[in-house]
Parts: C-alpha cells; sequence; structure tokens
C-alpha cells in the first residue's frame, strides 16, 4: 500500500500509526501500572489488617497458653490437695476473662488412690462461675477425648481442633492442652493433662467487626482446614475449605486451602465462597494455634476509579495523535531531504567505507544531531576496528606463547613407558593433565645409583605461568642435589634451603619423594604435606601409606625434614597422586574425596599399573560429569617385582 506513495505520506501514515501503536503501549503500561499499584496497595493493607488481627488473636491465645502453661509447671513442683486445686482452678477462671473454662483431668488414681478418675471443670455460665465434675458426667470418658488423648501420646502441649464440647461446656470452643509429669522413684511418669477452653463466638465477633470496603470480609479455618469463623453461620463447622473447593471444582482453592493448613502466607486472586466474585485474598497463619486468617477484597470495588482514570485517557490520546499528525505534515519536507542524505551515507558506511564524507551539520535540532553522531560514529568505528586488530593479534600472540610454554613443560617431564625396559625388578607409570595451558604439578623419576631409583611428584602453590616456572626450578633442584647414600629428608631439606631463597612471592610446593632400593624392595621416603599414598599389597589388600607429614618446600627456612622406611614385597605397589584427583569436582560442587579413590583403585586391583592410572583417570572424569577441570591431575604408580620379569601385578 505504501510502496508508490512519497515519503510525506509514508512520515505521516507510519508516525500516526506508530503514536497510536505508542498510546496503545502506554495506556497498556498505565492500565497494568494502576492496577498493580491498587494491587500493591491492597496487598498491603491486607497483609497489615491480616497481621494485625493475627496478633489480637495471639495476644488471647498466648496469654490462655500462658496460664495454662503455669498450672501445669504449679502441678508438676509441688504437692496440691484437692481442695486446693478446687480453689486454684476457680480463682484462674475468674481472674481470665479469655478463658472460658478450665479442667485439670488426671490419670486413674494418680491424685488419690481412691479414685480411679478426677477432672474438676470450671466454666463460665450467664456471667457465674461453675463447676462441673467430668468423671461424673454422663457417656463423657474424658480419657478417650482428643484433648487428653493427643496431647498425652504426643507428650507436648497443642491446641485441638475447634469441637463442640456436649456434655461439658456446651459450646463451640478450642482447648489448650498441657500434659504434667511427677518424678516418682527417679522416673518421670505422666500424671495428667491441664486444660484451658477459649470460647470461638468472640472470634467471629472479632471478624465480624472488620470492614473492608463495601462487602468484604475475614474468615478464619483450622489446622485441618474447618471453617470455624464466617458471615454466613450456615459454613461455621459444617463445611471445610477443601468441601468448598470440591463442590465447586475449583483446584486453586484447594491449593490455596492447602497452603493456609500447612502454615503459609500469600496474596492470591480468590471467588468469594459463597457469592462467587472475584477477589484478592491475604491469607496469615496464626502461630500458636496452626489456625489461619483470611481477608478477601472484591476486584470490582477496587477497579471503579481504574475504569473512570482509562476512559480520560483515552479521550486524550485520541486528541494527541491528531495532533501530532498535523505537526508532522507541516515538518515533513523540511527534513526528508537531510534524512535521504543521512540514508545514503549510512548505507555506504554499512558496506565498510569509513572514509565517506558526511553531510555538514546544518542545524541542532534532531536531524542536525543525528549528522553528528554519525560523525562521532565514524571516527569511533574507526578507533575501534583498529584497536580490536591489535588485541586480536596481541591474544593470539600470547595464546601462541602459552602453547609453546605447555610443550616445553610437557617435555621435560618423561612420558615414555616403560622408562628402563632393561630394568625388570621394578615398573613405573605415570601421567598429568593440565588444569590450564600450563601447570604446576610434576612428576619424575631416575637413578641415583645402579640399584637406587628416587621418584618425586609434586604440586605447586598456584595455577598458571608462575606454577610452572616454580615447578621448573622445585625439579632441577631436586636432580642436582640428589646424591647417592641421601636419604629423601636431608635431599628435600636442602632443596627446601635453595626454594626460600628470593621467594618473595611466598610459593610452595608439595612433595612426595622415595627412593627405592631396587635389590630388596626398600623405600626411604618423605611427605612434604602431600596426599599419602596407597599401597597396593600382594595379599589382596590396599592401605594408606602412613609416616610423618612434613611442611611443605618453600615455606620457611630450617626445616629439617623426617625420613620414613618402608619395603616392598614383591608385588607390591605404590599409588601416589596429587588434590586434583581427590578434589575433582562435579556439577553439585561434590568433590571425589580419598575415600572413594580408594575403593577405585581397590576394584581396579589386579590389572596392569598403566590400566590402573588409566581407569583413576576414566572414573575422575565420569565423576566430574563436563564440569571445569579446576586443577591439575597428576598420577605416579611403582611396583617391585624383585625377581619376577612379568608385566602385570598379580597379588
Amino acid at each position: 500500500m505504501l510502496k508508490n506513495r512519497g515519503i510525506a505520506f509514508k512520515l505521516i501514515f507510519l508516525i500516526t500509526l506508530s503514536s497510536a501503536l505508542i498510546f496503545l503501549l502506554i495506556f497498556s503500561y498505565n492500565y497494568y501500572a494502576s492496577r498493580r499499584m491498587i494491587e500493591k496497595n491492597v496487598e498491603e493493607n491486607a497483609k497489615n489488617l491480616a497481621f494485625s488481627t493475627v496478633n489480637r488473636i495471639e495476644i488471647v491465645l498466648r496469654s490462655v497458653q500462658k496460664v495454662t502453661e503455669n498450672i501445669a509447671c504449679f502441678l508438676e513442683n509441688s504437692t496440691c490437695k484437692k481442695e486446693d486445686l478446687l480453689q486454684f482452678l476457680q480463682i484462674t477462671v475468674e481472674n481470665n476473662p479469655e478463658i472460658y473454662g478450665s479442667t485439670v483431668a488426671f490419670e486413674p488414681y494418680a491424685l488419690d488412690k481412691k479414685l480411679p478418675a478426677f477432672a474438676p471443670y470450671f466454666y463460665k455460665e450467664n456471667g457465674k462461675i461453675r463447676l462441673k465434675n467430668l468423671q461424673d458426667v454422663f457417656n463423657y470418658n474424658y480419657f478417650i477425648l482428643d484433648w487428653y488423648q493427643i496431647p498425652k501420646e504426643l507428650n507436648r502441649s497443642i491446641w485441638s481442633e475447634p469441637y463442640f464440647d456436649e456434655g461439658a461446656g456446651n459450646i463451640m470452643m478450642s482447648t489448650y492442652s498441657v500434659p504434667f509429669y511427677k518424678h516418682i522413684k527417679g522416673d518421670r511418669q505422666f500424671i495428667g493433662i491441664v486444660t484451658a477452653d477459649v470460647s470461638l463466638e468472640w472470634l467471629r465477633e472479632m471478624l465480624l467487626s472488620i470492614k473492608i470496603l463495601k462487602t468484604g470480609y475475614a474468615f478464619l479455618i483450622s489446622k485441618n482446614g474447618t471453617i470455624i469463623s464466617h458471615y454466613n453461620k450456615e459454613l461455621i463447622m459444617n463445611e471445610t475449605i477443601f468441601s468448598v473447593a470440591e463442590n465447586r471444582g475449583d483446584a486453586l482453592l484447594r491449593e490455596i486451602g492447602r497452603k493456609m493448613v500447612r502454615g503459609e502466607s500469600g496474596f492470591v486472586p480468590f471467588r468469594s465462597i459463597v457469592r462467587g466474585r472475584p477477589c484478592w485474598m491475604y491469607y496469615a497463619p496464626i502461630p500458636s494455634s496452626g489456625w489461619s486468617i483470611a481477608v478477601i477484597f472484591p476486584k470490582d470495588e477496587l477497579t471503579e476509579d481504574i475504569v473512570h482514570l482509562n476512559r480520560t485517557v483515552i479521550f486524550l490520546g485520541i486528541t494527541g495523535i491528531l495532533l501530532l499528525s498535523i505537526a508532522v505534515v507541516l515538518n515533513t519536507r523540511s527534513i526528508t531531504k537531510q534524512l535521504r542524505e543521512m540514508s545514503q551515507a549510512a548505507e555506504r558506511i554499512g558496506t565498510g567505507n569509513l572514509d565517506i564524507e558526511l553531510p555538514p551539520v546544518k542545524s541542532g535540532d534532531e536531524v542536525g544531531k543525528l549528522t553528528a553522531a554519525f560523525h562521532y560514529m565514524k571516527t569511533s568505528l574507526k578507533e575501534y576496528i583498529q584497536k580490536l586488530t591489535e588485541t586480536t593479534a596481541a591474544k593470539e600472540r600470547i595464546e601462541s606463547e602459552l602453547k609453546i610454554a605447555s610443550e616445553i613443560q610437557m617435555g621435560i617431564l618423561p612420558k615414555t613407558f616403560p622408562p628402563f625396559p632393561d630394568r625388570k625388578e621394578f615398573d613405573i607409570f605415570a601421567t598429568i593433565k593440565p588444569a590450564k595451558e600450563v601447570g604446576g604439578d610434576f612428576y619424575d623419576f631416575f637413578f641415583i645409583d645402579h640399584d637406587h631409583l628416587c621418584f618425586i611428584i609434586a604440586d605447586v602453590s598456584g595455577k598458571g605461568v608462575p606454577a610452572a616456572l616454580f615447578m621448573a626450578v622445585a625439579r632441577t633442584l631436586i636432580k642436582a642435589v640428589a646424591v647417592p647414600d641421601m636419604p629423601p629428608g636431608d635431599l628435600l631439606t636442602k632443596v627446601n634451603e635453595e626454594l626460600c631463597i628470593g621467594n618473595e612471592s611466598s610459593m610452595f610446593v608439595t612433595i612426595f619423594c622415595g627412593i627405592l632400593n631396587t635389590k630388596t624392595g626398600e623405600v626411604l621416603y618423605t611427605n612434604a604435606g602431600h596426599n599419602p599414598p596407597l599401597i597396593l599389597q600382594k595379599d589382596n589388600n590396599v592401605i594408606w601409606l602412613e609416616g610423618e607429614r612434613n611442611i611443605f618446600i618453600g615455606a620457611m627456612k630450617q626445616v629439617n625434614y623426617k625420613t620414613d622406611r618402608i619395603v616392598l614385597h614383591t608385588g607390591d605397589a605404590l599409588f601416589m597422586y596429587t588434590d586434583g584427583v581427590t578434589e575433582a569436582m562435579n556439577e553439585r560442587e561434590e568433590q571425589f574425596t580419598s575415600e572413594r579413590l580408594k575403593k577405585e583403585v581397590t576394584d581396579l586391583y589386579g590389572r596392569y599399573i598403566k590400566e590402573i592410572v588409566a581407569g583413576i583417570m576414566e572414573k575422575v572424569v565420569s565423576f566430574a560429569h563436563g564440569a571445569q577441570q579446576s586443577d591439575d591431575i597428576t598420577m605416579m604408580i611403582v611396583e617391585f617385582r624383585g625377581d619376577q620379569t612379568r608385566d602385570k601385578l598379580s597379588f
């Protein structure tokens, strides 16, 4: 429709259409924001109203609880005669207006060896205090009632579900029951239940006094969902919030009921239980009793002002669009020429021609500012492209250097296995998997003399290039210092002194260093803060290598490292590793752990040493399940064969 039309028409049409859409969006947002504002205010008011009502109820219930618990405490800590108990109960009911009635119900023969049951009940009737002995009321066996049985079995105080107390109080009530005990011959024995009854009529009167707009109201449910207070008396104690939901087929009301009985609070849309009108409801728990209160705000009464405001906004919007269209017609001709020039320039810039001459800035209006912005954009793009080119080149150079460094670092570690094919009295295998391009773990092995093999596994603090450099220095020092007949402790003592010199960055390295006598199987070893190795014994047993764990290398000067000794029998092996194995983490940030490592090594028992190392690496990778490797992973295993020549571990 617009293809063959002039630009002026297109501008008028598009701007008017855009303005109409903008107005529609503004109108929609205004309507939505107004509703949200009202809903927020309603939610805040409903929350304040609900919690203020909860506090009023809580004050009453907590005072009832306190009185009842004090009676129970008094009975537990004193000896009270029957006459004194009756007088005490009567005074309690008289002095506490919130308590309708109270009793102390004793276990059989608990108060008097002659009384199989005793439960004096003082209650209020027509402004006077009455006494009724519950054990004498016809068909009133208090031992089997909920207010007696449940706290006795649960061994704690509870509020009962609301009920009609036929035979005792003869009103709708809820009972707070507190069990009490006596210490008899060192045993804590159950004696009875102290109760206090609260009439539900005062709750209904309190909730009916709450005025919410014109037709809003509040209602109360018990911890099992029974409606215990509502402006419609027919619902009280005859319906639950769940039975109402079933009758209406209302899944939302059923879910609200579940949340209320779970003790949650919230602000939700709701349909009035009686009238079915759309409403907002805020519900909140009453902590003492487990009940839940809800306050209802009718939606139609809340949105009356919004409807009137929206009519005014629509009229003003339409008028504004008409005036805007007239203004567009008057200004179209003066701006289209400059916009066309800018469009042509923008197309050429988009092709990559950043040397194009842009139209000069002729005015200070939006078109002039747009032209100035294009000038700035052209200059900024040229600078950005130049900097990006330089940054990319620098990054490629750094990556190339890191790759070379990684190759150099891996190149200095022995990777040919078996490394000494002519030596049949032992076998050795090792592997390393750096976490970054370059790492801080390393291993090494070399002969000090014909019969003594020195083997090392180490982990430098930190990662990356600094750790790699420190690793190279430490490895070089170890090989330079090692001489025949020097125990590992003395070797690491000298290496420590050298590494501490000029170590301003406070780096350190954990090292396990061992020297194997290839004839006898004796291993002299020193553990400088490293993870303890596992011993794979020929009798099908995998155990941790015990010994003194010295401080790591490079931490402080003048440290004497101790040398320990074990003897490997034919077929025994040492499995060494760095903490990159045991501390490997999966997506849930769980660690591989030393216990799992020992189990996996045990499961791989009897295989070639290369297969054992490869199997553990596979288990670690599988455990990580794609999680990013956080530390270098290094493993080494040394098997003593003695005079045997087989390649496989046989235990």
